[in-house]
Order: C-alpha cells, then sequence, then structure tokens
C-alpha cells in the first residue's frame, strides 16, 4: 500500500530489508529454459579480522592497507550518489598511498557480481576489492560465497533490518524513484505515469537494462503504481512498459546521463539523488526537472561488502570504515542520498542545517516493499521483461 513520504526513515528500512531473503542463487543476466550450470570457483582464503578491534585499531588497519597499496572499486560512476566526492576524499585527501583502479564505473549491480566470479583468486587491479549493489544481491552474493565478513565501527548505528547480522554486507543510502526531464527538449514536463505515454514524448524516453541493473528493475515495478495496481503487481509495471514501447515513446536502447543533457534522450527514470547530481552539475547547459509522479512511487537501498577474494582485503576494509563513518555518510547527503545511519546523526545532531535543506519534498506518495513484495516483485520483471515488453539490451 502506498504511503506518505513523511515516514520514518527507519520504518523505511525495516520495510526495504528483506530484499536479500529473496530466491536463492544468482540470478543470470538472461533466462534460459535450461540455464547454465556456473563454473565451480577456487576456495577463498580465510576471513581477516571480523572488525576495527580485531584489525588492532584505525592506525593498525591503515598501515595493512599501506602495505597492500592499492585498492580497485567497481560500478561507482562520479555522478552516482556523490562517489566522486567519496572517491576524492579518500585516495586524493585521506589515503594518498593507495593506488586507485577506477575498475567500469558505468556497470550495473549483475556485472559487478560476474567480475567477482571472473576474477575468482586473481590478484590483479582488474579484481574488484569493494562492492555496492542493488539490495537483493547481498544474500545472494553471501550464499554463493562471493563476500567476507567485516563489521564496521559504526556497527551498531546501521539498522538491524538492512544488515547480514554476520557482517557479509549490509545497507548504505537509500533514495526514491522519479522522472529526470530535460524541460528544454520536451514538449510538457510529464508529471505522473500516464503521462509518459502521451504522443507528444514518442522517441523521448528510455532507460537502462531491467534484467541487469537494480535501479531499472526499480523503474518498471514501481510503474505498476500508476497503472491501477500496487507492489504486489509487477506484470502492471511490464505492461505499462509494453504501452510504452508500442506507443514508441520508449526507446529501445541504452541511456546516459549525457543523451538527456544534450536532449537526445531528455526523459528516463531514475532514483532522485541521482537526478538532482545531474540537475545539478548540469544546470548551465539544461534546465533539468526532478519530478515524483503524482500517484506514486517506491525507494530502495544500496548496500556495500567485501569481496571473498579481495587481492586487497584491507585497503577493503579501511574503504568501508570510511563509508560507513560520519563524513562519509554526509558525504552521501551532499548528494541527495540518505545515509542508512541517517536517524543516528540526527539524534547527534552531526548533520549541517544546509545538507537537510537541500533534500527535496516530496508530496507524492512512496511505496515500501514488503517481504513477500521483494522475493517476488523484482525478480518477475527480470524473468519477463524480453517477452513481456521486447526490448533487450547488448
Amino acid at each position: 500500500m502506498a504511503r506518505s513520504i513523511n515516514f520514518s526513515r527507519r520504518r523505511f528500512l525495516q520495510m526495504s530489508v528483506l530484499a536479500a531473503l529473496m530466491a536463492r542463487g544468482l540470478p543470470a543476466l538472461a533466462q534460459t529454459a535450461t540455464p547454465t550450470p556456473l563454473p565451480e570457483l577456487p576456495l577463498p582464503p580465510a576471513p581477516g579480522p571480523i572488525d576495527l578491534e580485531a584489525a588492532g585499531g584505525l592506525d593498525a588497519l591503515i598501515e595493512a592497507a599501506r602495505a597492500e597499496g592499492a585498492l580497485t572499486t567497481t560500478a561507482l560512476p562520479d555522478d552516482w550518489a556523490n562517489y566522486a566526492g567519496v572517491k576524492r576524499a579518500f585516495f586524493e585527501d585521506l589515503y594518498t598511498f593507495l593506488e586507485h583502479t577506477d575498475l567500469t564505473p558505468e556497470a550495473s549491480s549483475a556485472e559487478e557480481i560476474e567480475q567477482v566470479r571472473a576474477n575468482a583468486g586473481n590478484s590483479g587491479p582488474q579484481n574488484p576489492d569493494v562492492l555496492d549493489v542493488g539490495f537483493i544481491w547481498g544474500q545472494q552474493a553471501k550464499e554463493a560465497g562471493l563476500l567476507q565478513p567485516y563489521k564496521v565501527a559504526t556497527w551498531d548505528t546501521i539498522p538491524a533490518e538492512i544488515k547480514d547480522e554476520e557482517g557479509f554486507w549490509y545497507g548504505n543510502y537509500y533514495g526514491t524513484l522519479a522522472f529526470e526531464v530535460n524541460a528544454d527538449a520536451v514538449p510538457f514536463i510529464p508529471q505522473d505515469w500516464s503521462d509518459l505515454l502521451d504522443p507528444r514524448l514518442r522517441g523521448l524516453i528510455a532507460i537502462n537494462d531491467p534484467v541487469a541493473g537494480s535501479q531499472n528493475t526499480h523503474a518498471v515495478w514501481a510503474a505498476a503504481l500508476g497503472n491501477g495496481g500496487t507492489l504486489d503487481n509487477p506484470e502492471l509495471g511490464l505492461e505499462f512498459f509494453r504501452q510504452l514501447a508500442e506507443s514508441g515513446n520508449l526507446v529501445p536502447t541504452a541511456w546516459s546521463p549525457a543523451a538527456l543533457v544534450s536532449g537526445e534522450l531528455p526523459i528516463t527514470l531514475r532514483w532522485d539523488y541521482n537526478a538532482l547530481a545531474n540537475r545539478d552539475n548540469n544546470a548551465d547547459q539544461a534546465d533539468i526537472q526532478v519530478v515524483y509522479p503524482g500517484s506514486g512511487t517506491l525507494a530502495g537501498v544500496y548496500l556495500c561488502g567485501i569481496n571473498a577474494y579481495a587481492p586487497r582485503p584491507n585497503a577493503a576494509r579501511l574503504w568501508m570504515e570510511f563509508v560507513y563513518s560520519d563524513e562519509g555518510s554526509l558525504l552521501w547527503l551532499e548528494g541527495y542520498a540518505r545515509p542508512v545511519r541517517f536517524d543516528d546523526m540526527m539524534e547527534r545532531g552531526v548533520i549541517p542545517d544546509e545538507l537537510l535543506e537541500k533534500l527535496p519534498v516530496v508530496a507524492a506518495p512512496v511505496s515500501f516493499p514488503t517481504l513477500e513484495q521483494l522475493e517476488s516483485g523484482l525478480q518477475f520483471i527480470r524473468d519477463n521483461w524480453a517477452t513481456e515488453v521486447g526490448i533487450t539490451y547488448n
């Protein structure tokens, strides 16, 4: 059931968490009648220290990371949740001794997981040390043996509902789905889902692959809310996008922020923190409007974890300590993403007023997926996107 945006953030996290308990096993990038068996992986190294105390404290962890001398991240585009600021603070301001490999910044969550599998046992820079993925991937990656446990110093301030009790994965930040529109390149600014079907928007709407990326899967699912349904009806989201495709409004191609700014593909659906950052970063080039669809939308969490095969595990632990610190959490807010430690930080009064004032006010109702909805909804969309909507991405 949809609710107002005037929600308790902790309540949202409680409702969102259990996505990680979805169907077992890693979903394939494309569903087939006879799935290809995944290759056997080598045994991962033995897990290291489980928390900062076991690592000998922050100074000892810094020296251990210094000895490794590098860190590989993946799927962290600069314009996503202020990752440009996060990477700059970590690698350029704090830990300049770490050589940073910024691997495939535009990779999807599914591609991140495949990078871990493909490089298991590889000690080179192409093996990502840390992951930032959509919430449904946490438990799946753990059960596939792709993560190692580590509990950051701020562990107790991360709501229990969005972290693995053993420390294999934990939520980091969250946002709400919105329309991102280049107002200079459209005949009108859509205010609700039904507006996207207007024939004047032919060839102007695009999203990236819902089979591979969590943001895009959620976008399709959210459309059920404007198509006469609830989050119990993911098929209505697919039906809506089928109508968009058949109308010619939805372009069967990949989308990029540059394509929106240029006006080539001026309408998409994204997490609000990404759309708002794109608006700010391109204020001199385009009039970008961020619209929460009037009949409803949904919110979602992203989580972090350490690769079980991380060649640089101490540098990975140091990265996690930073992004879950107050300093790191404030950087999410600078990029309009809500850190999962928001409640704790509010209670301690460590969030500057200017950051709070920047956060958008959302009048549209926001839906929070329940356990049962998360177990079925996102996977249903992945399984049926190609056949029901008829668009595949190369």
